[in-house]
């Protein structure tokens, strides 16, 4: 079974049901078809952050973007730190 996959647009308008119209969880979930849960979370997702909630498609936050850029650099200053060190620890070796 396929997981199914739902627009920005379509989450905004079930949170714009729910929170501006005052439909009930449990109302809007059999009108839309979608377990009341994943509702709830969808508001508590626009609720926490309304300018970035649902960004879509592998798309992330700017705060999980700068995140993930960080954890890349990361990795490569430690790449190059290592590599550094068996340069220094070889020259000295070989010096001696």
């Amino acid at each position: 079974m396929e997981r199914r996959k739902f627009t920005r647009e379509f989450k905004l308008e079930a949170v714009r049901l729910i929170k501006d119209r005052g439909v009930t969880v449990a109302q809007a979930s059999r009108d839309l078809g979608v377990h009341g849960t994943v509702l709830r979370a969808w508001v508590k997702a626009f609720s926490d952050d309304p300018q970035h909630s649902f960004p879509g498609h592998g798309q992330m936050k700017p705060e999980q973007a700068e995140i993930a850029r960080l954890k890349r650099e990361v990795i490569k200053l430690k790449a190059e730190r290592d590599i550094l060190k068996k340069a220094a620890a070889y020259f000295a070796k070989e010096s001696t």
